[in-house]
């Protein structure tokens, strides 16, 4: 049927149709416009050609941005991160000294490729050989400290990877301290975010030899391969890798008005390249997204009833701050949704979860995190639990009183 007619009897009729047809579009054109303004506006994270990359944030732990962050990948000299993450657990533990002294061995003064220059059969403190592992990307320094702690370098090895177990690190295996190729040395960029994040969070007196631009061992002066330390004054760290396997890699971390993030790029074609991309990584998450701390560590969020106990209600929160990463332009959109277990009986532990708390953003949950008790919660005397179980009984029998 044509919508146009020259009949004067059809000329009502196919105006209505039309004035259906124009209504229609309004309605799909305003559907379509709602529709668009739901969706989330942000720009795709930079093109980098790298083989594998990972942007996290420090405080929140989300992922901003990710490339074959799981693909397993050679770590070349981003091995020594977890070579120094060891010594510095030994440290805190008491078990090494700074100032303790380290004879260097014939293997150690041998070994190829970057180095710290060490001389057979010399003592060195651990702290000249860690500047040296951190700053010179010493292969040398990282096979002394290797041995020194450990008697041998596949001794070594395994508590490198009891220590990756332990941090969640599911796509690593070490066989060496210092990231020579090997089929079973391998790790990924979400693998290396996480421990370096664990690496600043658990020893920042250390950390900061990170942001060290230069070391002076043995009259001979290195300059630190991190581009970005002399580019950018937020980045403080991290360590830079290279083998023709891996191509050029560079873990980096910025902090810009108290927010830090962590970037991982591996497998670029040059020094160059590898900063490049790193910054292209961390000016993306800092410009395009923001880090809100929503709740504080021990802080009350709610106080559900608890049953049998000393008193009728215990005050729940977090056992770490809630931190919640999101699109610059719609942090202030964010929501919370409390969720507490029913019928929580006494006794409870200081420190059990009783629920979750969750954050959302456009109706879909972008964070969330335990509720745990804030305080331990006794059972209540004889009266206090018989008065309990009448109550308890009286409500499920008749739904009142609520």
């Amino acid at each position: 049927m044509k919508l146009f007619s020259s009949n004067h009897a059809t000329k009502p009729f196919q105006r209505f149709l039309y004035c259906l047809w124009i209504l229609n579009m309004v309605i799909c054109s305003a559907n379509a416009e709602q529709a668009e303004s739901k969706s989330l506006l942000v720009p795709d994270p930079p093109s980098l050609e790298a083989s594998s990359y990972y942007l996290l944030d420090y405080d929140s732990g989300q992922t901003i941005a990710a490339f074959n962050a799981d693909t397993p990948i050679p770590p070349a000299s981003l091995t020594k991160i977890m070579t120094v993450y060891v010594a510095f657990s030994e440290l805190a533990d008491g078990r090494l000294q700074l100032d303790e002294p380290v004879t260097v061995s014939e293997k150690a003064w041998r070994t190829g490729g970057s180095r710290m220059f060490l001389e057979p059969n010399k003592a060195v403190t651990v702290g000249e050989l860690l500047k040296g592992i951190i700053v010179q990307s010493g292969n040398d320094a990282s096979v002394a400290l290797a041995e020194h702690i450990s008697g041998n370098e596949v001794t070594f090895a395994q508590l490198m990877n009891q220590t990756a177990q332990g941090l969640h690190m599911n796509q690593t295996h070490f066989v060496n301290s210092m990231g020579l190729p090997s089929p079973d040395h391998y790790t990924s960029t979400h693998d290396l975010a996480i421990l370096t994040k664990a690496l600043i969070r658990r020893f920042p007196e250390y950390y900061k030899w990170h942001s060290e631009k230069e070391y002076t061992y043995n009259n001979i002066i290195q300059h630190n391969r991190n581009k970005l330390l002399w580019r950018d004054p937020t980045v403080d760290g991290v360590k830079t890798g290279h083998t023709e396997e891996a191509g050029y890699s560079l873990v980096a971390s910025a902090k810009r008005n108290g927010r830090r993030l962590i970037s991982v790029v591996t497998g670029t074609k040059s020094t160059n390249a590898r900063a490049n991309a790193n910054q292209a990584l961390l000016n993306y998450g800092f410009r395009f997204f923001e880090t809100k701390k929503i709740h504080a560590e021990s802080e009350t969020i709610a106080q559900p009833r608890i049953w049998m106990g000393e008193t009728e209600t215990l005050p729940v929160g977090l056992d770490k701050d809630l931190y919640v990463t999101a699109p610059s332009r719609y942090a202030d959109q964010l929501s919370t949704v409390i969720e507490i277990k029913q019928g929580i009986t006494a006794p409870v532990e200081k420190g059990q979860t009783l629920g979750t708390i969750k954050v959302t953003l456009d109706d879909t949950v972008i964070q969330e995190q335990p509720l745990v008790a804030l305080e331990a919660m006794p059972q209540g005397g004889l009266l206090r639990r018989l008065y309990d179980q009448a109550y308890r009984l009286i409500q499920k029998t008749t739904g009142y009183p609520k």
